[in-house]
Formats: C-alpha cells, sequence, structure tokens
C-alpha cells in the first residue's frame, strides 16, 4: 500500500513538472525579497509559497487535462501520464481543484487586495491552455501567466502594486515567451497539420529564433533597468545583482547558440536546462546584494 501511494504521489509529481519549479518560484521570491528588503515575516513567506506552488501545479495539471486530445496526436508528447492512462483525468481534475483551493487560501490568509485578485489569476492560468487553439500569442499569455508572480508575492509584502515588481514581472514575461518559442519549434509541422497556433507555426523557425533573441534581449534590458525603480524602504541593487544579470546574458546567450533553423537537436538542453539555472541565479544575486551588500531584514 505505501509503495503504491508512493508510485502514484512521484506520477502525480510528473504530471505537474513539479521538478520545474525552478522556473518561476525563484522570480516570485525575489519580488518578495524586493519588497521586504529580505525576508518577510515567516507568516508571510509560508502563505506567499503556499499560493506560488499551489497556483503553479494547479495550471500544469489543468493544462494537461485540456491538452490531452492534443498530446495523444503528437508523438512527442504521446507518452504523456493522461494519454498513456497513468492517471486519470479525475484524477489530474482533483489535483488542479487542490492547487487553486490552495491559492486561494493562501491570498486570503495574506491580505485583502491578494484575496481580491486571486480569481483573476485563476482565470488567467485557466485561459492560458486554451490560447493555442486561437492564437500564436500564446506563448506571450503563458509569459504572463508566469510573470505574475514577483507582483503578486510583493502585493503579499506591502498590501499594494508599485513600479518595480511590474518590471520584474515584465522580464519574466518576456523571458517565459523566448524560450517557449524555442520550445515550440519542434512541434511546427505538427501545429500546421492540426491548426494549433504558435509563432513556429506562423512565421517559421528562423524568424522564431530571431523573435525569441528580441524577447530574451527586452528580457535583460528590464533586468537592468529595475534597480533605477528601487529605494528604501525596499531592497536597493547594485553591482552584485549587475555582476547577476550578466551571467543571465550568457546563459542566454549560450542557449541561443544551441538552436538553429537547420540543427534542432539541442532544443530541450535549450530550452529547459539552461533556463532553470535563470531563476536561481537571479535569486542568488539578489540575496547576496540584500544580505552581504546592505543587510536586510532577517
Amino acid at each position: 500500500m505505501v509503495a503504491k501511494i508512493g508510485r502514484k504521489i512521484k506520477l502525480y509529481g510528473e504530471l505537474v513538472m513539479f521538478s520545474h519549479s525552478l522556473f518561476a518560484l525563484p522570480f516570485g521570491l525575489a519580488g518578495m525579497i524586493l519588497a521586504a528588503n529580505g525576508l518577510p515575516p515567516w507568516r508571510t513567506f509560508f502563505w506567499i509559497m503556499v499560493c506560488l506552488l499551489g497556483a503553479r501545479n494547479a495550471a500544469n495539471a489543468l493544462n494537461r487535462v485540456i491538452d490531452r486530445e492534443i498530446d495523444a496526436k503528437n508523438p512527442r508528447t504521446a507518452q504523456r501520464h493522461i494519454p498513456q492512462g497513468l492517471v486519470t483525468i479525475g484524477e489530474a481534475l482533483v489535483l488542479t481543484g487542490l492547487g487553486f483551493f490552495l491559492l486561494l487560501v493562501g491570498a486570503w490568509q495574506l491580505n485583502p487586495l491578494c484575496f481580491k485578485l486571486a480569481p483573476l489569476a485563476v482565470f488567467i492560468l485557466v485561459i492560458y491552455s486554451y490560447t493555442k487553439r486561437w492564437t500564436w500569442l500564446c506563448h506571450l499569455v503563458l509569459g504572463f501567466a508566469c510573470g505574475i508572480a514577483p507582483t503578486a508575492s510583493w502585493i503579499a509584502v506591502t498590501g499594494q502594486f508599485a513600479l518595480p515588481p511590474l518590471i520584474l514581472s515584465a522580464a519574466v514575461m518576456a523571458w517565459v515567451a523566448g524560450f517557449d518559442i524555442i520550445y515550440a519549434t519542434q512541434d511546427i509541422d505538427f501545429d500546421r497539420r492540426e491548426g494549433i497556433f504558435s509563432i513556429p507555426a506562423k512565421f517559421g523557425l528562423e524568424n522564431s529564433l530571431k523573435i525569441s533573441a528580441l524577447l530574451h534581449a527586452i528580457t535583460l534590458i528590464l533586468l537592468l533597468l529595475l534597480p533605477l525603480t528601487l529605494a528604501p524602504p525596499y531592497a536597493t541593487l547594485g553591482g552584485c545583482y549587475y555582476l547577476g544579470v550578466i551571467l543571465i546574458a550568457g546563459l542566454l546567450v549560450g542557449e541561443h547558440l544551441l538552436v538553429r533553423p537547420h540543427d534542432l537537436k539541442r532544443v530541450t538542453t535549450a530550452a529547459y536546462t539552461v533556463n532553470q539555472i535563470i531563476g536561481p541565479v537571479l535569486l542568488l544575486f539578489i540575496l547576496m546584494e540584500v544580505y552581504l551588500g546592505k543587510g536586510g531584514n532577517i
């Protein structure tokens, strides 16, 4: 019985790609740390984590349900859990409901503005999975869905909007959209055949990679602008942070060197492996700036 439960938990974790939490989670935590100039009270930190993890895993589980028929047709995704019958639709919907429930409870525990905005966050996370059916801007919608994390965490700490988290959210939006376009290049023929909307299907491989590079250039510009918008009592950023941005620039350049229109063999490495490093790098250098440079709140 214990072994069976353990296998189920493992399958659920694979279904929602829990190991890929490194994509957006660090940016949500970065927004929190910038707003609090360090760590907020532990109660706030706990409920922010509940919201971030609940929202992310609910969205991924629901995406697998909504896309199950498309996944079954695509040779690249036909081995996913629902098409293979490893996880039922009902189980995935229970995971979705649990995740969104945690998001709503966490938002309620944080502050009134968080709770008022939580249904909008749920709507954005739900609608993304449908956008590939009617617009090639679906990559930007995914970026927006991930990009709300820094602003949401900032609001969780301060109870109000501000310019710095919006800049960081825009950077995340451009970054996610850029690497999602790279990932979508491997499905260009399938998408065109099945009428799935994507930037690669509409603009072709070469132009899509150029659009991805442009979005990542915008990401770097926004990250460089972020310190100019910060002032006490919030965290301020300086040389250590800029060193982190330089490292991220190197990672993004390396990502684009891995993929060429005539060579897509390293798409997964470029879109997933490299980008899993970027969030933790940014978070690490923000933490170093806050604590080693100026001594943030603990």
